[in-house]
């Protein structure tokens, strides 16, 4: 009786206001208890996170976040919070052994949770088998031993960029395409990998995706946001221009030699083939995408290495050459498979420091072992908790790395080694059981790529008027190989032009 007197004192928005409160009380109040504690033996707990949304910073400054609550912890290891989650974050040797060694650390598991970059595809309908990490593996692995050349690809859209009097182009747009069109053609299918205007749709659907990827769609997965809505939209659209083609196929019985029809003659399911094509994209684009643009970037400004890597190109296409007399553009064009694969060792070693310096990334695990993992100092990981390593704890190191922000590809060399100071010290591909299956790919990719490129054209580094630039500093705080904070430009002139 009590209560309906003061509910009836008070006005109509002070009902509702109070509702909210109230509401907004028992919301924290239940999402608080349901979030697991950490026990005695686990790291130092950080103390910047907030009510709710735990530790903010790990994504707004996700560096200065790892390094200042590392600095905090005598051993070096923290734990925080990331809403619900109960998560680990690593530093040292010692740890990181543990993250890239421990098989009770599940990688999946915690970058399903954690990463949320790609798009989720329903991959278990009717009883039919779902695409578990060891089926997207195999199928990853047959296809990558099965790659074709895919020079007339490259040289295509490099006659396209010759052909243009402007002579200016932004690299993070024109090449990042070209990789996107030869990592579809190896793991999608040629109807988009031929066709300008699905390549340009499709990709601009993982973009919107890969940008959905916030604070709130980790923390708040089940909460319609913009960005998940988003999300579910851009994801939607992949999937129907995906089952359009197969549905296609079947309806006129075409076959392709392609990732596509692969997986369609091993009887998988419809949602099953699309969500392996969509997760190979992804695992594909992301870092190989931005680091052959940066590999252009870093030539551009470094005329020593530039020149150094012109001498390896020549010298791998006089090496197989038919006829010596041909120009350059033409004796690369008859490279054997095994030759882009072993003779460009300096070009490998450009792209291996610009994955250095531009994964900004972090790995994921979680304890799924059911018992608590140690790491040292008497420290462990909780069952069921997360586990994070920031990539820059060892890559900008300069007790492995000296002058770790400096492009150098000669950080490699067997009198430097730099990258075997450490276990793991160079993280770029991956470690152990979990190394990135497209490695290979990736190698090939950038070296046909640089080297026709290379081959084509003289170029300089400069802003959209042509005004020589430099690169601008590096996003520490960033969330995996991004473009540059500030637009750069490549401006070139054509060396020997390409029959397209």
């Amino acid at each position: 009786m009590a209560i309906f007197n003061v509910l009836q004192s008070l006005s109509l928005p002070s009902i509702i206001l109070s509702v909210v409160v109230l509401g907004s009380l028992a919301f924290c109040l239940t999402f608080l208890s349901r979030r697991p504690s950490f026990p005695k033996n686990a790291p130092p707990l950080y103390r910047g996170g907030l009510p709710i949304l735990g530790a903010v910073q790990f994504f707004t400054k996700r560096w200065d976040f790892f390094s200042h609550a590392s600095a905090q912890s005598p051993s070096g290891n923290f734990s925080y919070y990331i809403g619900q989650h109960a998560v680990v974050g690593l530093s040292g040797d010692r740890a990181r052994k543990t993250l890239f060694e421990s098989r009770e650390l599940g990688f999946n598991e915690g970058y399903e949770v954690l990463f949320n970059m790609s798009p989720n595809v329903n991959t278990d309908e009717d009883g039919e088998e779902k695409l578990t990490s060891s089926s997207f593996t195999f199928r990853m692995t047959r296809l990558l031993r099965k790659e074709a050349f895919l020079i007339e690809d490259v040289r295509t859209r490099l006659g396209t960029l010759a052909a243009d009097p402007s002579g200016i182009t932004d690299p993070f747009k024109s090449i990042y395409e070209i990789v996107y069109q030869l990592t579809m053609r190896t793991v999608g299918s040629n109807e988009i990998a031929d066709s300008p205007e699905l390549l340009h749709k499709t990709l601009s659907l993982f973009e919107t995706i890969a940008k959905t990827s916030t604070a709130g769609t980790i923390i708040f997965p089940w909460f319609p946001s913009p960005a998940i809505i988003k999300r579910y939209i851009a994801g939607g659209k992949l999937y129907m221009i995906m089952k359009n083609i197969m549905d296609e196929r079947q309806r006129t019985g075409r076959r392709e030699n392609d990732a596509l029809q692969y997986c369609i003659d091993q009887g998988d399911s419809v949602n099953m083939v699309i969500g392996f094509i969509l997760g190979a994209l992804f695992a594909g684009q992301l870092n190989s995408g931005i680091n052959a643009c940066y590999v252009l970037c870093y030539l551009a400004e470094n005329p020593y290495w530039l020149s150094e890597a012109r001498k390896e190109v020549a010298a791998a296409a006089a090496k197989y050459a038919t006829d010596p007399n041909q120009p350059l553009v033409e004796q690369l064009a008859g490279l054997p498979l095994e030759a882009w694969e072993s003779e460009f060792p300096l070009l490998d070693l450009c792209l291996r420091d610009s994955i250095r310096i531009q994964l900004l990334g972090t790995a994921f695990r979680r304890n799924v072992s059911g018992h608590e993992i140690p790491i040292g100092n008497g420290e462990v990981i909780p069952n069921g908790a997360f586990a994070t390593y920031h990539l820059y704890d060892v890559h900008f190191d300069p007790a492995v790395y000296p002058e770790p922000e400096k492009w150098d590809p000669s950080r490699y060399f067997p009198d430097r080694a730099e990258d075997k100071k450490k276990p793991y010290a160079f993280l770029g591909w991956g470690a152990a059981r979990h190394a990135c299956l497209g490695v290979r790919f990736a190698k090939l990719e950038q070296n046909i790529i640089v080297s026709f490129f290379l081959a084509m054209f003289d170029f300089e580094l400069t802003d959209r008027e042509g005004r020589k630039t430099e690169l601008p500093e590096v996003d520490t705080n960033g969330y995996a190989a991004s473009k540059p904070t500030r637009p750069v430009y490549l401006k070139y002139r054509v060396r020997e032009k390409v029959a397209v």
